[in-house]
């Protein structure tokens, strides 16, 4: 991220000593809201012809205001499970970019560069440890967290095709899965399955719903009866190994910390989770 400090309008008028002792009540008030530049994780690399991020390495976002604050704290919107997509659409300066378009590490990049603006690089949040389950209280600086390009595919056996798609075979069905990175539409229609799914009382189906959206083909065969039959019945181990090195093609931000429990010294790396601690700190 870099600051565009050309668009402050907070550098002060040098002295004129011909010019009026007063100046304009409307030229007193005439405030800009500062900009700055969010570098992308994907470099604009996997965006169609067409884009408005097609090979654009950064975003333009305004510093979060009061204004924003009242979208985030809006009841109606926070009901809608909106109020963070329509907070992010607003502080991106280049209106013909949609936020539910964006690659999720790119989004994430977005909206961390968002809240860095509005209340600092300190993300004070609550880690529960995993083997005791007790609360850790852990001080993360945002300005610290580092992108990952996504380049590393080759290292885990993907083969990258024409249409910025990934292949690799899975180990214990031997089948050639083909893969797309997911976009922030793709990511708010599976938060409303789940919600939906939970307020219906019904079982969880976050992974194959996931999978649902990130498999483009099986064995070459894109038809939608042919992914979710193999989806269906997938073994647990080709399961693991695709969300597990998923990871190597998407672009994103490097959300890993070290964590280390302060009641059973528990040690083990993971990724910052995103509370109600991150827009709204506090609360």
């Amino acid at each position: 991220m870099r600051n565009n400090e050309q668009r402050t309008g907070t550098t002060s008028p040098k002295s004129d000593d011909s010019a009026p002792e007063a100046s304009s009540s409307n030229e007193l008030f005439n405030f800009s809201t500062p900009t700055e530049f969010v570098e992308l994780p994907s470099q604009g690399k996997y965006y169609p012809e067409g884009h408005p991020l097609h090979n654009v390495g950064e975003v333009e976002i305004r510093y979060m205001t009061a204004k924003d604050e009242d979208i985030l704290s809006s009841k109606t919107l926070l009901q809608k499970g909106i109020a963070v997509e329509r907070f992010l659409q607003n502080v991106i300066v280049d209106k013909n970019i949609n936020i539910e378009d964006l690659l999720i590490g790119d989004k994430n990049a977005v909206t961390i560069a968002a809240r860095v603006t509005g209340y600092g690089e300190e993300y004070d949040v609550n880690v529960t440890c995993p083997s005791c389950g007790r609360g850790n209280r852990r001080s993360i600086d945002l300005s610290a967290l580092e992108l990952y390009s996504g380049d590393d595919y080759e290292s885990v056996g993907f083969k990258k095709t024409g249409a910025d798609t990934f292949v690799i075979k899975t180990p214990a069905s031997n089948v050639d899965v083909e893969v797309c990175l997911m976009t922030g539409k793709d990511e708010a229609y599976l938060s409303a399955v789940a919600e939906s799914r939970r307020k219906k009382k019904l079982p969880e189906t976050t992974l194959t719903d996931q999978f649902s959206k990130m498999i483009v083909s099986v064995n070459g065969n894109s038809t939608n009866s042919v992914i979710n039959s193999f989806i269906d019945h997938m073994p647990a181990r080709d399961s693991r190994f695709l969300r597990g090195v998923y990871q190597k093609v998407v672009p994103n931000i490097d959300l890993t910390q070290h964590f280390t429990c302060e009641s059973c010294s528990f040690e083990q790396d993971m990724e910052v989770p995103f509370t109600v601690d991150f827009f709204w700190p506090g609360r």
